[in-house]
C-alpha cells in the first residue's frame, strides 16, 4: 500500500494543479512581488463554485434522488457536527491552546475545503474513476454544522454577555446565507433543474476552462499559505503541526467508515473521505471573526491553509484513494 500511495502522490505532485500551488508557495517564501489581485481571486472562486455546483446538479438530474443520496447527506451532517468534538479533545492533549482557540481550530476541521474537494475530483478524473454527482450537495451540507459545534465548545461553562448572545443569534442566518454556500447550492439546484440540455448550452464555459482556472486559484492559495507560514513561525508548535497532519487522516478514516456504511462507490468514498479530512479556510474563518473575535486567526488560518491544505493536496488525497480502493475490492 505504501508504494501505491507514494506512486499516486508522485503523479499528483507532477500535476499542473499542485505545481501551481507550489509555485505560489515558492514565490511567497522568496518574497517575490507576484500577487493575484483580490478581485481576480474572488472571481476565480465564484467561477469554481458555480461550475462545481452546476455540474453536480446535472449529475443528480441524470442519476435521480434516491436513498443513498439522503443517507449520504445525513452522515455528512453528522460527521461535520462530530469531527470538531474529536479535534477539540486531541488539541487539548497535543497542544497548549486555550479553550477558545482550540474550539476555533476544531471548527475548521469539521467543515470542508471546497478546493481540496475539487482537487480530489480532478485526481479521480485523471484516474478514470467515476463518483456520485450529489457529493457537491454533501459538501454544502457539511459547511455549517461544524461552526455550531465550535461555538458550543467555546462557550461551555461560560455565560455570554447580552451583546455576544445577540450577535450569535444572528450568526446562524449569516452562516446559511454565506456567499459560497448560496452560490454552491443555487448552482446545484439550477443544474438539477436544467439537466444535460442546460449543460450543453454552457459546456464550453464550465468544462474546458475549469482546470486552468483551478490552477490560477491554487497559485493564489500558495501565495496566501506561504505568507501565513512566514508570519506565524512562532505560533506553529510541534504539537500543532502534528495535529494538522494527524487530524485529516483521522477524519478521512471516519469518512471511509461512513461511506462504506451507506454504500458509496470508490469515487464517492474518496470524496467523502476528502470532505471529512479537509479544513475550511473560507466559511469558518469568516464565522469565527464574528462569533469568536477573541480567537487567534494566525493559529486557525495557518493550521487549515498552511498545514492541512498542503498535506491533503500532496499526500492525503492519494492516501484516501488507496484506502478507498482497498476497501472497495
Amino acid at each position: 500500500m505504501v508504494e501505491t500511495v507514494i506512486g499516486l502522490a508522485a503523479d499528483n505532485l507532477l500535476s499542473p494543479i499542485i505545481l501551481f500551488f507550489v509555485l505560489g508557495l515558492a514565490a511567497s517564501f522568496l518574497r517575490s512581488d507576484l500577487t493575484v489581485p483580490e478581485a481576480a481571486a474572488k472571481a476565480l472562486s465564484i467561477y469554481l463554485l458555480f461550475a462545481i455546483g452546476y455540474k453536480g446538479g446535472v449529475s443528480v438530474s441524470e442519476h435521480g434522488i434516491d436513498q443513498t443520496l439522503l443517507l449520504t447527506l445525513g452522515v455528512g451532517v453528522i460527521l461535520s457536527f462530530a469531527i470538531p468534538l474529536l479535534a477539540f479533545a486531541l488539541l487539548k492533549v497535543m497542544t497548549r491552546l486555550n479553550q477558545t482557540d482550540a474550539a476555533a481550530v476544531a471548527g475548521h476541521y469539521g467543515s470542508i475545503s471546497i478546493v481540496t474537494f475539487v482537487a480530489a475530483t480532478s485526481v479521480l478524473q485523471s484516474q478514470g474513476i467515476a463518483s456520485e454527482g450529489y457529493m457537491v450537495a454533501v459538501a454544502a451540507a457539511m459547511e455549517a454544522p461544524a461552526i455550531l459545534s465550535a461555538l458550543w465548545l467555546a462557550t461551555r461553562g461560560v455565560t455570554p454577555t447580552a451583546q455576544e448572545a445577540a450577535e450569535r443569534e444572528g450568526l446562524l442566518r449569516e452562516i446559511l446565507l454565506n456567499g459560497s454556500i448560496v452560490l454552491l447550492v443555487g448552482s446545484f439546484l439550477i443544474g438539477l433543474a436544467t439537466g444535460t440540455e442546460g449543460l450543453a448550452e454552457i459546456e464550453s464555459f464550465i468544462v474546458s476552462p475549469f482546470k486552468g482556472v483551478l490552477c490560477l486559484f491554487l497559485l493564489d492559495m500558495g501565495l496566501v499559505a506561504g505568507r501565513g507560514l512566514r508570519s506565524s513561525r512562532g505560533v506553529l508548535t510541534s504539537g500543532l503541526i502534528a495535529f494538522g497532519v494527524l487530524m485529516p487522516m483521522i477524519g478521512g478514516l471516519l469518512g471511509l467508515v461512513a461511506a462504506l456504511a451507506v454504500g458509496l462507490s470508490i469515487g464517492g468514498t474518496v470524496l467523502l473521505m476528502t470532505l471529512s479530512a479537509s479544513a475550511s479556510y473560507i466559511a469558518v474563518p469568516a464565522a469565527m471573526r464574528v462569533a469568536l473575535p477573541e480567537a487567534n486567526p494566525s493559529v486557525y488560518l495557518t493550521m487549515s491553509l498552511g498545514v492541512t491544505f498542503p498535506f491533503n493536496l500532496t499526500l492525503g488525497i492519494p492516501l484516501y484513494l488507496t484506502l478507498a480502493t482497498l476497501a472497495g475490492t
